[in-house]
């Protein structure tokens, strides 16, 4: 996952990654998401909420290991996030994709 992390570290670097799961929600419902992703220990609820958000509007839902997006993005307790549409969500779903994280 270090190329990954690498990826959601320059993501985050950037400004294309939106991290929170109210903020999140946001991006999706106003089409600015390019991919939407979810640590493994969010609440039943945060699950919900995402997952229904995306799946209504055909954004890509990715779900990461427990703590993955927190270390990776530098901030803690981070439980969900959407990165925004263009390259940098592609070529992250690509390597989710690649290593096996479809859902």
């Amino acid at each position: 996952m270090t190329r990954i992390d690498g990826l959601l570290g320059l993501c985050s670097r950037s400004g294309q990654i939106i991290l929170g799961a109210d903020l999140a929600l946001r991006e999706i419902k106003a089409g600015r998401a390019g991919l939407a992703l979810l640590d493994e220990g969010a609440s039943e609820g945060t699950r919900k909420k995402i997952s229904d958000a995306c799946a209504y509007r055909g954004v890509p839902l990715r779900m990461l290991p427990e703590g993955e997006l927190s270390r990776a993005c530098g901030k803690d307790d981070r439980m969900a996030a959407a990165v925004q549409k263009g390259k940098l969500s592609q070529r992250l779903l690509e390597l989710l994709t690649e290593s096996g994280v479809t859902r």
